[in-house]
């Protein structure tokens, strides 16, 4: 970048602002010259607003800049009230509130290049009556673009002449990450976007082999349109597949006899001898060591074992089979359900252990990213079926050696978290909750990431969403929602959360690890054909055609009947 050899680092005038009356900690403020008849500034053709909430300010302490970001501008009037001064300002003079937060220095290479060296945090401190500057936006292209290592971008600053914003892609994924809005504010559109630049990655830095291992939780089949090229797994065509075997021995209780406080212990353990009897039987046709199982490994059974241990296991006296008939009798529903083909279809009993033809959909070799498609899961099963999911590459990664571990990381993505891991002890969910929290909590360790995506973060597992160590806000319009975000932001950023119910569609605030620095970001544009299916109906649009015919309404009965898009 070109710099006049003149200004590099030198104070510029016309973008001064005010000079500060106070310095606490990192916390700064100054008054505004009263000369500032207008709130903004121009420099080099570009206008520079005062005072705009996330914006960058600078002072100069000789040759060292440092840089505050603004967080209030409000009357002087008002701070000396606060101060418990008798207030003495006049009407119109205002004071402004900004945090420290980096230095930097304008150095020179071998062909005269101006470049900013920028580092976070402050060792050196302003003092009282030093002038504060507006940040010169070829200022902020290098404070905002300086990361370094594995980079994705998601978007542009806001107001800072296009900079780009990246995040750290290890940061992003491996501590976790939640993206929150609500309805309508582009969060389905800013999860693809993180995705889309997930999977360009290795194109753009040039990386001979890159292959991302990402799996979408998909209550709405909303993502694979946006991922044409993508693994779909569904129970509409069949492609999904996870097999009554693979719950453990909690998700088979809440499957078979649900979980609330009134469930008698007694069919826990009708459950508990009947499913271990179970695999061990189909340990034996496995050719497995039937004494090393245990009621939660995960060996294929055959439904009728179960129920016939259950049938044995009857006491003689009618009046006390009541438990045992009430389990058989849910098997059979849940049998004949057409619905839970998926997941209820009988084991064939062959010697071929079927668990790796299983599990390779989901982690193995393919298309990225894999999206399950949840949308046609019945409800009573949907907090079971995540928690398979997610269990799964838990337990794989557990179980993988640390050079496994290395080179075979996991990205889950949970969208509309809410749903399977609500603040709440719903009892479908109960299993989701415990599999994505153990996530939460341990799946950095085990190289698995989560990305957790709500418009209702109040409702979302508080456990779960404050292991997220980056976030990215969208619009939030709901009062008790932007109090939740609030609480677990970290101290210094919960003054962003005033602007939250103000952001445009697709605009963010991005704070946490993975963050340069706090920023105020609109997420980047992609083509239509990389967006969601979350597209609101054009009613306008919708109204000018005519309305369906019988022959279309019995395409669409038909579809309804046999469950089948």
């Amino acid at each position: 970048m070109n710099t006049d050899k003149r200004s590099l680092g030198d104070p510029i005038e016309n973008l001064a602002i005010g000079k500060i009356i106070e310095v606490d900690g990192s916390h700064i403020i100054a008054e505004l010259d009263p000369g500032l008849t207008e709130l903004s500034r121009v420099y080099a053709g570009e206008t520079y607003p005062i005072g705009q909430f996330g914006s960058i300010v600078r002072i100069h302490f000789g040759r060292r800049l440092i840089y505050a970001l603004v967080g209030r501008l409000r009357m002087k009037a008002e701070y000396e009230a606060e101060r418990g001064v008798t207030p003495r300002a006049a009407a119109d003079e205002r004071v402004v509130e900004a945090d420290l937060f980096g230095e930097g220095e304008w150095t020179r290479d071998e062909a005269g290049e101006g470049k900013l060296q920028f580092e976070r945090g402050v060792a050196t401190y302003p003092l009282p009556q030093q002038t504060v500057y507006l940040t010169p936006k070829s200022e902020l292209r290098f404070i905002y673009g300086h990361f370094k290592g594995a980079v994705i971008q998601l978007g542009e600053h806001v107001g800072a002449g296009g900079a780009p914003c990246y995040a750290d892609l290890n940061e992003l994924l491996g501590k976790h990450t939640a993206v929150l809005g609500s309805t309508g504010a582009g969060k389905s559109a800013a999860v693809a976007a993180i995705i889309h630049s997930i999977l360009d990655r290795g194109k753009d830095a040039g990386l001979a082999n890159w292959k991302p291992r990402i799996i979408i939780l998909d209550p709405h089949n909303e993502y694979s349109s946006a991922f044409p090229a993508a693994s779909r797994l569904s129970t509409d065509d069949g492609t999904l597949s996870l097999p009554y075997w693979l719950l453990n021995f909690q998700e088979m209780v809440a499957l078979l006899i649900g979980k609330t406080e009134f469930v008698a212990t007694s069919q826990a353990n009708i459950v508990k001898r009947a499913l271990l009897d179970a695999r061990k039987d189909g340990a034996g046709v496995l050719g497995l060591d039937a004494g090393a199982i245990t009621v939660d490994s995960p060996v294929p059974f055959k439904l009728a074992t179960l129920r016939g241990t259950i049938e044995e296991d009857k006491p003689k006296q009618p009046s006390k089979q009541d438990s045992h008939n009430s389990i058989l009798q849910k098997l059979d529903v849940l049998e004949a359900d057409a619905r839970l083909n998926f997941l209820m279809t009988e084991w064939g009993g062959e010697a071929n252990d079927p668990f790796p033809s299983i599990v390779a959909p989901l982690v193995g070799d393919g298309a990225q990213p894999r999206v399950i498609d949840l949308s046609s899961v019945p409800n009573e099963v949907a907090g079971v079926s995540s928690a398979v999911i997610a269990r799964l590459l838990f337990n794989l990664k557990v179980w993988q050696s640390a050079e496994e571990r290395a080179t075979d990381p996991v990205l889950l993505v949970c969208e509309e978290a809410h749903r399977y891991v609500p603040n709440r002890g719903e009892a479908q969910y109960e299993a989701a909750q415990e599999a994505i929290r153990r996530i939460a909590k341990e799946g950095r360790k085990y190289g698995v990431g989560l990305l957790l995506v709500s418009q209702r973060p109040s409702e979302v597992e508080a456990t779960v969403l404050s292991q997220c160590n980056s976030w990215i806000v969208l619009r939030v319009t709901n009062d008790s929602d932007r109090e939740h975000v609030k609480a677990i932001l970290p101290d210094s950023m919960v003054g962003l959360t005033k602007m939250l119910s103000g952001l445009r569609r697709q605009e963010a605030i991005f704070v946490g690890q993975a963050a340069m620095l706090p920023s105020r970001i609109m997420i980047r544009d992609l083509a239509d054909d990389q967006l969601p299916k979350s597209k609101d109906i054009d009613f306008d649009k919708g109204w000018q055609s005519d309305a369906m015919s019988e022959d279309q309404l019995k395409d669409v009965v038909n579809r309804w009947r046999y469950q089948k898009r």
